[in-house]
């Protein structure tokens, strides 16, 4: 069957709903749509690491989310590949949003280009690709 990227857009925000992970750490689902997620979360202590800024697995987790969530409005989308940089820590009390944007899309594979805001200062940059099936 073929859907649509709009008919794709609203089963992944329906499956969304069921992926508990990301739930846990309170991230939000902000907008989908073909090749672009955005997404956010507030950061709690509880995702500070021992030097009391925000863990980099909370960050990549975030922009990670927003990632899938991109690169699914496509079809069935795994990840291969990504890479982080942190540019600017973050603490408990801090609204994070995650863009996930397309950069380039083939039959069998997409390149995305991520980044961490928190407000207009951007925290994280991640690059991704995906396989596609």
């Amino acid at each position: 069957m073929d859907y649509t990227e709009t008919d794709l857009s609203e089963m992944l925000r329906e499956r969304y709903r069921e992926d508990r992970f990301p739930w846990k750490l309170g991230i939000e689902l902000e907008e989908v749509q073909a090749g672009y997620a955005r997404v956010s979360m507030v950061v709690t202590p509880d995702m500070h690491n021992f030097n009391g800024v925000t863990h980099g697995g909370a960050l990549f987790t975030l922009a990670d989310t927003a990632f899938g969530l991109a690169s699914n409005t496509r079809g069935t989308a795994l990840a291969m590949h990504i890479s982080i940089n942190y540019v600017k820590g973050t603490v408990s009390g801090d609204r994070l949003t995650a863009v996930a944007e397309e950069e380039h899309l083939t039959r069998s594979t997409g390149i995305y280009r991520m980044t961490v805001y928190r407000g207009e200062d951007k925290v994280a940059l991640l690059r991704g690709t995906v396989f596609r099936k």
